[in-house]
């Protein structure tokens, strides 16, 4: 690759790294702001909608996926406890594993959850066709694959 091209893909790659990362910002204040209507935060949206789709069982699970360090995962799922939005139960077979499960107040509150997302997507995609829709989601899935994600 001649210097010209890694100074065309280098300056492609940190526009591209700073719209996905302008996107998901935009996104998260999105969300935080329908999810305040609630009566949750937009984080603590995403831990609840990951927890009830059972792509976040545990707090290392949840860690993993969303990007916290333990500490502040703890004192999320803290929150989620004492809202009486999510339940500890530690793993029969092995104890030292704790799972986490939505209380029937989450399973009320998650009813109001997934149209959040369902309507910050939808304007946010206004204007894109079916197959452009499509095609994101490619690129995006690839991506993932590409850094060893899902």
């Amino acid at each position: 690759m001649s210097a010209s091209s890694i100074d065309t893909v280098e300056t492609l790659e940190s526009n591209v790294g700073r719209l996905l990362a302008d996107v998901v910002a935009m996104l998260d204040r999105s969300i935080d702001v329908r999810a305040k209507k609630i009566g949750i935060s937009g984080p603590q949206w995403v831990v609840l909608m990951r927890i009830a789709s059972g792509a976040g069982g545990t707090a290392a699970e949840l860690c993993r996926a969303i990007g916290y360090d333990s500490g502040s995962m703890t004192r999320m799922l803290d929150r989620l406890v004492n809202l009486d939005l999510i339940r500890r139960e530690r793993c029969d077979r092995d104890r030292r594993v704790v799972r986490l499960f939505l209380t029937e107040t989450g399973k009320k509150l998650y009813k109001d959850l997934r149209p959040i997302a369902v309507d910050v997507l939808g304007e946010h995609l206004e204007g894109f066709s079916h197959q452009e829709i499509g095609q994101l989601t490619g690129f995006l899935q690839r991506i993932l694959r590409n850094g060893g994600g899902s």
